[in-house]
């Protein structure tokens, strides 16, 4: 069954001098439960615009976006959501970053940080729960942030390139602990980003958008089985052969993108 659907959604904002700005146009495309679905497309294309579409911070202009078979009007119940820039708050310890999402929801304390902990330990910070987000690096950033999404035990996990802004050994080894810590938990994933070889290491899916404003060009299935090592994967021939295909059609958008961001400069 999809978790997530979107029927010909359109997404526009206000532009400038007061014309509508269209985003996105006509979205279709599902996600089933347990499903891992990268987006990819060029710079600026609407990427992020369908995650918001999908958890309720942005309304469609026209079409439909449901999940768990109900249309989205708001925050719909059992979704993460993990953004680029991690929401760790300053003044507050690796464990109790990760226990404020269940306290927010009504979980008593003492279990709020007890489901922390657990989670905590499961990406390898259990050493530094004590410790404040200006003592961590990056990419321990990046664990808590995961640990503060999957503590919540979602249903539907929003990902908007969450790791683009690591070194690429660090990177690499972020994608490793997000597959190990999705591995079993049944949970849909939409995992946005520019890297292609990020999309095709992770995915099941990947879901190629046209340049702006966006729709969906193509869906490819990733042939690669799992459990995946995503720096092994990489040199196998099924990843280069599925790159060499999904990049035949992405290419030919970020051709456009750049022609087009080209006229509208000139």
């Amino acid at each position: 069954m999809s978790v997530i659907a979107l029927r010909n959604a359109t997404k526009r904002f206000p532009g400038a001098g007061g014309a509508p700005h269209t985003a996105v146009r006509d979205l279709t495309f599902a996600v089933d439960a347990g499903e891992f679905v990268a987006v990819v497309g060029p710079t600026g294309c609407g990427k992020s615009t369908t995650l918001s579409l999908v958890s309720g911070l942005e309304p469609p202009s026209s079409g439909e976006v449901d999940v768990n078979g109900r249309p989205v009007r708001g925050i719909p119940p059992g979704v993460g959501y993990m953004f680029q820039s991690d929401a760790v708050l300053p003044w507050r310890s690796v464990l109790d970053n990760v226990a404020a999402g269940p306290r927010y929801r009504g979980v008593a304390k003492d279990e709020a940080r007890k489901r922390a902990m657990t989670w905590v330990e499961r990406v390898g910070l259990s050493a530094f729960a004590g410790y404040y987000p200006h003592q961590l690096s990056g990419g321990m950033r990046k664990r808590v942030a995961l640990a503060q999404t999957l503590v919540n035990q979602p249903e539907i996990m929003l990902m908007d390139e969450p790791f683009s802004a690591l070194d690429v050994q660090t990177r690499a080894l972020m994608q490793d602990e997000l597959l190990r810590l999705w591995h079993g938990t049944g949970a849909a994933v939409v995992f946005v980003t520019h890297d292609l070889e990020e999309a095709i290491a992770l995915a099941d899916r990947v879901v190629v958008m046209t340049s702006s404003p966006a729709t969906v060009k193509a869906i490819f299935d990733v042939p690669l089985p799992r459990p995946r090592d995503v720096e092994e994967i990489r040199m196998t021939p099924a990843f280069i052969a599925a790159y060499r295909e999904i990049w035949e059609s992405l290419r030919e958008e970020v051709a456009r993108s750049r022609e087009e961001a080209s006229h509208r400069a000139g």
